[in-house]
């Protein structure tokens, strides 16, 4: 470890002088005519301009090497070009008018390509897009992306659900570096404030070989906003109010970019009161939150270097019963306070037709659980650093290869009156290699990896586990407008301090937990189908999965009851998952302003020994109509009506009930407008519109048969400054 950043030391202070320019033209494809303000940009070296009047661009100080150039443009298909600097000179690039949505490059995989140019499938969805639906979280926008649903203990704690796979099965990424926050408990929030991150990336299966143990069920990758554009300052303020909790959620943040160096800031304070139903408000569901992220960046030449900060500190109320109703915005006990700490690094050194890229990460995770005012019950304090070095190899021919190890450091503690988990340390290391491999019409993946695990746990012996894994896909083009993807993927999970050495009441969840310390990790074997066809007003898709899983670990009552709750001991068994998601996006030649999308998704998950798994979330079927429109007065205006049919779960565990099936309302519209010069975007939605009370078969609180949110207005605007 120590070598790798004395190398990267040497490698910083290494003066570069790269000074290749690239030059360029983008016209419409029919008129001919220059488009204006489209963007250009290299996703590898994450540097970009906008055309000017004319349609020219150019792009200064680029390093030497084989790049993919992406051009992309409101009303235009998203076009990439494969260059080569300093060879390439100069460009001129025809958009083909299109009603599809702009293609975005896809981060969370190894070769940063476009979805339609990428072997595995990713759904991806801007932050803005969840905003403008209404979500008053970031793990309730999530919701609204096919395939990905949310645990909820009211509305402030939610955990993302991939495939029916949640907590330590689905790792979740921000800025870059793995976000360790206890994750293992169920009333255990995502922890990440949605001001400063640009848009979500889910991986749907077993990443494993990319992203080590813990990455079975899938991940959900935060990318944080951009840095401004090179020489170029903004400013913006936001601010959204929710009826339903007469809550707020306002942010300000400012970027800035020199030719070399670049910053950013945000901050945002948010706030919600006790969420309301129809009959009642749902007592201490209140929380609030303050978070701050800032950034700093230098290019030159050869080398690229970047460095993050965010600190989120939430306080969170435990909602048990109905009682005293309030609009207070403080939470009563049973509470969490909650402050995370996220260092990241990134740093890039092109050499000519290879790179290295080096992520360093360190994360501070701050939990206290407070059953009164005096002192917290549980206090655990985890410390983790991790790092992540990719070396992209030379291009051979038609293959591009990436080889890289990973490790990470975690140091759980306890400070409070009980101990859930005991004091250990934990240490990864693993070590990969994937290769790409583009034909015409058919493209390959492959790879392979090794991990190890060690926890070094005080009151107990020391626990090792170790798995090979690998992945095998392809992408083949089935005509001009068919695509069909394949892929298999094993995964790995060690179990976590929770399933191994728990003994003790998990408060928030009335059991009394015991852990079982001769549990195996688990392994899975998945195989996915993918089948797409897209022209210019009409896309179609079905996404078939089958989740083979060894050895999953899962909390079975015995019968038993100690210090007053239900006792739970953490026991093992095969299971498999299987289901996936249709659907279809229409938006009708000449009327290319109106869309109309379908989508169905479900999942069934049962364990070998007999019975369904738990926290499987019901099948559920989204329709929504939406109209996009400008006029001389309002820019990139849209609305929508859409309708969520969840229905019922009866394929349940032993210690679950069915849910009723139920429908929800949204209705939305918004725009951007000038004031004073600068643009104003407006948003306002409605969900729930019709009031229904309903409970979701994922939430915490069903077995109280306490409602999820009733009827909410969002009113949010967004200022530039």
């Amino acid at each position: 470890m120590k070598t790798i950043f004395t190398l990267l030391l040497c490698l910083a202070i290494t003066p570069f002088y790269a000074q290749n320019t690239l030059q360029g033209r983008v016209i419409d494809s029919t008129t001919q005519q220059p488009i204006t303000f489209a963007n250009v940009y290299i996703p590898k070296l994450e540097k970009g301009v906008v055309t000017e009047d004319s349609g020219d661009f150019t792009i200064k100080d680029l390093p030497s090497g084989n790049y993919n150039l992406l051009v992309s443009y409101v009303g235009y298909q998203t076009k990439s070009i494969n260059i080569s600097i300093p060879n390439q000179k100069s460009l001129k690039i025809a958009l083909t008018p299109s009603a599809i949505e702009m293609e975005e490059v896809i981060i969370s995989t190894p070769f940063h390509k476009l979805q339609k140019d990428n072997v595995m499938k990713v759904e991806r969805a801007s932050v803005t897009e969840l905003k403008s639906q209404g979500a008053v979280t970031l793990a309730d926008g999530i919701s609204n992306i096919a395939g990905v649903e949310s645990v909820t203990t009211g509305l402030g704690v939610g955990k993302p659900v991939i495939r029916g796979l949640s907590s330590n099965r689905v790792l979740v990424y921000t800025q870059g570096v793995r976000l360790e926050n206890q994750q293992f408990g169920d009333e255990h929030g995502l922890g990440i404030n949605s001001a400063g991150v640009e848009s979500v990336e889910v991986i749907k299966g077993p990443a494993s070989l990319l992203y080590g143990s813990d990455a079975l069920g899938g991940v959900l990758y935060l990318n944080p906003e951009r840095f401004a554009e090179a020489n170029t300052s903004k400013a913006d303020i936001s601010s959204n109010y929710f009826s339903n909790t007469e809550g707020y959620s306002t942010d300000l943040g400012y970027k800035t970019s020199l030719d070399n160096v670049k910053l950013l800031f945000r901050a945002n304070a948010t706030g919600h009161s006790d969420y309301n139903t129809k009959d009642y408000r749902v007592t201490n569901s209140r929380f609030n939150t303050k978070d701050f992220k800032s950034g700093i960046g230098y290019q030159k030449g050869d080398f690229k270097t970047e460095f993050r900060y965010n600190l989120n500190q939430s306080k969170i109320g435990i909602p048990e019963d109905i009682g005293i109703q309030t609009l207070e915005k403080t939470p009563r006990t049973p509470f969490q306070d909650i402050t995370s700490h996220i260092f990241s690094s990134k740093s890039s050194l092109f050499f000519n037709g290879s790179s290295l890229n080096l992520i360093l990460g360190y994360t501070y995770n701050d939990r206290q659980e407070f059953e009164d005012y005096v002192a917290p019950a549980l206090h655990m304090k985890l410390k983790t650093a991790n790092y992540d070095l990719k070396y992209n190899l030379p291009n051979w021919g038609k293959f591009e290869t990436i080889v890289g190890i990973q490790g990470m450091n975690q140091i759980n503690k306890n400070y409070g009156e009980e101990t859930l988990i005991p004091d250990a340390t934990t240490n990864d290391f693993g070590v990969f290699g994937m290769s790409h491999i583009h034909f015409k019409t058919t493209d390959f993946q492959v790879g392979i990896r090794y991990d190890n695990r060690n926890i070094e746990v005080t009151s107990a012996q020391n626990t090792h586990f170790s798995s090979f894994n690998g992945a095998l896909g392809f992408k083949q083009d089935l005509g001009q407008n068919m695509t069909a993807r394949f892929n298999f993927a094993s995964g790995f999970r060690a179990p976590n301090l929770s399933e191994l050495y728990s003994d003790g009441v998990h408060e928030g969840t009335n059991r009394y937990e015991v852990g079982n310390s001769d549990l195996s990790y688990e392994q899975n074997l998945q195989s996915d189908v993918a089948l797409e066809y897209a022209n210019q007003h009409i896309e179609i898709f079905a996404n078939g999965f089958y989740n083979r899983i060894n050895n999953y670990i899962y909390l079975s009552p015995d019968g038993t009851v100690r210090e007053n709750s239900p006792v739970y001991n953490y026991a093992q068994s095969d299971a498999k998952l299987f289901g996936g998601e249709v659907g279809f996006h229409l938006h009708p030649h000449p009327l290319d302003w109106l869309h109309l999308e379908s989508s169905f998704e479900t999942v069934t998950g049962e364990l070998n020994a007999g019975g369904y798994l738990p926290l499987i979330p019901a099948n559920k079927w989204s329709n929504t109509i939406r109209v996009e429109f400008s006029k001389n007065w309002l820019n990139n205006g849209y609305a929508f009506f859409k309708v969520q049919s969840y229905f019922k779960q009866s394929k349940v565990s032993q210690f679950e009930t069915p849910t009723p099936g139920y429908d929800l309302l949204s209705l939305g519209f918004g725009g951007t407008l000038k004031l004073f010069n600068k643009d104003l975007s407006v948003t306002i939605s409605g969900t729930n519109l019709t009031n229904k009370t309903y409970i979701n078969h994922l939430s915490r609180l069903k077995p109280d048969g306490i409602f999820n949110m009733g009827r909410n207005l969002n009113i949010g605007f967004t200022y530039q400054l």
